[in-house]
């Protein structure tokens, strides 16, 4: 019988240390964060667009801005997830305003008649349709509860992290959490009292 020497395993580096060393231009560390919430991310921009391609072009967009900040962008706690997340939503925003233009600018162009929203309407499942409605929604949202449903409703980050991330007490996140479902049902109400 051979001695083996193992040490305990101690699992994986927290995306603190993994950030370090990404800051110091470490390859491997990126790729490792990136494996580590590339899925995550991906969900959130999903749920903020209710677009598979969108949401794949935001999961670029994310991390190529988290390479080019790693030098100067902080992290709440042991985790990127809260940070990658405002990224995700805050470009989410800025194509979202983009797109609007160009819709504006394409509706005044074409005439109306000439619309036809047949293949536009077969293209969509009923689950594309409800997360549209609430992405509609969030944008009549007041900024500070566009951002707590954007990080705690869709995002899934804890009060505590939102709360550290944007600077304010938890109690107030719960607060905000619970007055922005409440909006947000009131928004999406599909009973037409």
């Amino acid at each position: 019988m051979t001695e083996t020497t193992e040490r305990a395993d101690v699992g994986p580096p927290p995306d603190t240390l993994l950030w370090k060393r990404i800051a110091d231009g470490d390859h491997a560390a990126f790729t490792e964060l990136f494996e580590r919430h590339a899925e995550a991310v991906w969900n959130y921009a999903y749920r903020l667009t209710a677009s598979w391609s969108q949401a794949e072009d935001l999961l670029s967009a994310t991390f190529l801005t988290a390479w080019r900040k790693r030098g100067e962008a902080q992290l709440v706690r042991d985790s990127a997830l809260p940070w990658l997340y405002t990224v995700t939503a805050n470009r989410a925003r800025t194509e979202w305003r983009a797109s609007r233009r160009a819709l504006r600018l394409v509706a005044r162009l074409a005439p109306q008649h000439e619309r036809d929203h047949a293949d536009e309407v077969a293209a969509r499942t009923d689950a594309q349709r409800r997360l549209a409605v609430v992405v509609e929604a969030l944008v009549k949202l007041p900024p500070s509860e566009r951002e707590i449903a954007q990080l705690c409703l869709l995002g899934d980050v804890s009060t505590a992290d939102a709360a550290a991330l944007l600077g304010i007490a938890e109690s107030s996140v719960r607060a905000r959490v619970a007055r922005t479902r409440a909006r947000l049902r009131a928004l999406t109400s599909e009973d037409p009292r």
